[in-house]
């Protein structure tokens, strides 16, 4: 659905973007992950025909973006980062509105607006004004102009920037549901958008793509030798976590083991290897009078992969994830 060959774009002296390539099969969700300033923002600008690449080429839907832009543009829907909405008009006649750019009229248009907002979950209010609504409707009215025209792609730009928790799953809900019949170009800074909604990863940094996959391939990819998760816990009695840890930083391959929670009957420890530890782990702490609660292998998480790959710190989006940060 989408191919991108050697895509560059320079401003003067200053490379944005870098002989990049990928490709996005139709009806896929595809999250488009980097810092700013990695390139993210000219390279949708180049997908959408916005501008001009200084050299590559990419077909969106079959169209060249170089020798066919107008078709490009009339199957893409784009919803950038802030909502392009008129505060003054009503839900039904801005969508109205939109529909007769992208040419549709009569019967057509009265269905479209009909489905956009049912898709969209914005019938109920489709005739207050946009103005008036919450964050979180006016994005719905962003998405649902986005799909008026029933387009073959989606791109969508920090689609939940600035919403509360309850907002922020009910859109990323709605993007899951439009996988199938769109396909979607997600670009975002925010981690957990990525691993819960898409099905496949591009990381971009300095203008260049650094991986391109799904997120399960990206962990096992890399973490290079082995790490597992170990939970320790005493029989009868509290557990002496200084006590494991030296015990399991004795085995044989074992480089590093650090404790991930405490408590006073049971530890859960990461242990990293050179090769596979598990049975030697296993049987150190059988051995050694404890209860082995639980082994397994220990996966990256998506930041720890982006900052692998990057070679960055993490920009504030990353370190308020975990607090359910959205802002750029």
């Amino acid at each position: 659905m989408i191919t991108v060959n050697g895509l560059t774009k320079k401003y003067a002296h200053t490379t944005a973007v870098e002989q990049i390539s990928f490709e996005v099969k139709q009806g896929q969700i595809v999250g488009f992950l980097g810092p700013n300033g990695a390139g993210k923002t000219t390279t949708m600008r180049m997908l959408t025909c916005f501008q001009t690449p200084t050299s590559g080429t990419a077909t969106v839907a079959g169209f060249d973006i170089l020798e066919q832009p107008m078709e490009v543009k009339k199957r893409i829907g784009y919803l950038p980062e802030t909502p392009p909405v008129y505060p003054e008009m009503r839900i039904a006649e801005y969508l109205s509105f939109v529909g007769q750019l992208k040419g549709l009229s009569g019967s057509d248009l009265r269905a479209r607006v009909d489905y956009a907002c049912e898709r969209c979950a914005v019938a109920d209010v489709r005739d207050k004004i946009i103005g008036k609504l919450s964050k979180g409707y006016r994005q719905r009215v962003g998405l649902a102009q986005a799909i008026i025209h029933n387009p073959d792609v989606l791109i969508l730009d920090e689609p939940t920037a600035g919403l509360d928790p309850k907002q922020i799953n009910e859109t990323r809900d709605l993007i899951k549901s439009l996988a199938g019949d769109h396909t979607i170009i997600l670009s975002t800074h925010i981690l957990p958008e990525v691993s819960q909604t898409c099905e496949q990863v591009i990381i971009i940094n300095k203008g260049k793509i650094v991986a391109t996959d799904s997120v399960s391939n990206l962990q096992q990819r890399a973490r290079s030798g082995e790490s597992v998760l170990v939970e320790v816990a005493g029989r009868g009695g509290s557990l002496d976590p200084a006590a494991v840890q030296r015990k399991l930083a004795q085995i044989a391959g074992v480089s590093r083991v650090i404790a991930k929670a405490d408590g006073q009957k049971r530890v859960i420890f990461e242990v990293e290897a050179t090769k596979a530890v598990r049975g030697d782990v296993a049987r150190a702490v059988v051995e050694s009078g404890w209860d082995l609660n639980e082994l397994r292998p220990a996966a990256l998480s998506l930041e720890e992969i982006f900052l692998q790959l990057t070679g960055s710190e993490a920009p504030a989006e990353m370190e308020a994830m975990a607090a359910g940060g959205t802002n750029q």
